[in-house]
């Protein structure tokens, strides 16, 4: 069999976890699913993908904070391989971004609200806060995760634009990011400041976006 180019594999829109960390994992597991033709589709890699995301969800919400971290980031690891797939056996399809899409964003859910139930329901060192306080963490959390895939969504539907090539700041809060984040959280048994951090990073980079494409309308650069 032919040498695959993994060059074929990557995306020029990866984070910088992605490019540095995860591709390095993902793109071998590619390659060996490719090389002893295992029957797997990218679709079916989404859906393990998806399936992991939810099991670290329950998991955090259980208080198995680190074995949860490092699914977190096995899932966004095999989050890779579906599109890495789908490119080297030249399979893309628009369903096929827009189902990887869907579970992302439902995965994403699920691993944010297992740590909020943590921190809610089991307390702990961050019982200061009242429970009024914890809500509005978590849903900021929740709320900034899913506004960063949709700026970027947006963009592409209402202005015909990729913000990952025009604007100039580069991605800081992407997916692999904000997934290394947890996973870090996880392994380190610090919920409260993960989900924190998560919340402050997603709507900074929102609202940077935001500023600069807002400055690009007014010098005219956009319609």
């Amino acid at each position: 069999m032919a040498r695959i180019d993994k060059t074929v594999m990557t995306k020029r829109t990866d984070g910088p976890i992605s490019r540095y960390i995860n591709r390095r994992i993902s793109t071998r597991l590619t390659s060996i699913i490719i090389k002893h033709n295992i029957p797997i589709t990218p679709n079916q890699v989404s859906i393990i993908s998806f399936l992991l995301g939810l099991l670290s969800g329950a998991l955090f919400y259980m208080n198995h904070l680190i074995l949860a971290g490092i699914l977190t980031q096995i899932s966004s690891i095999i989050d890779g391989v579906d599109g890495e797939l789908a490119r080297a056996l030249r399979k893309t399809s628009k369903f096929g971004g827009f189902f990887d899409a869907v579970l992302d964003r439902l995965a994403d859910i699920s691993i944010i609200t297992g740590l909020g139930l943590l921190i809610i329901v089991r307390g702990g060192y961050w019982s200061f806060l009242s429970v009024d306080y914890l809500l509005v963490i978590i849903i900021a959390a929740l709320s900034g995760d899913i506004l960063v895939s949709y700026i970027h969504a947006r963009a592409e539907a209402s202005l015909g634009i990729s913000l990952h090539k025009l604007c100039k700041i580069p991605v800081f809060a992407s997916r692999d990011v904000r997934l290394f984040i947890i996973f870090v959280g996880g392994v380190l048994q610090r919920p409260l400041e993960t989900i924190i951090l998560v919340a402050m990073l997603s709507y900074m980079y929102v609202i940077v976006r935001l500023i600069e494409l807002s400055l690009m309308y007014l010098r005219g650069e956009l319609k």
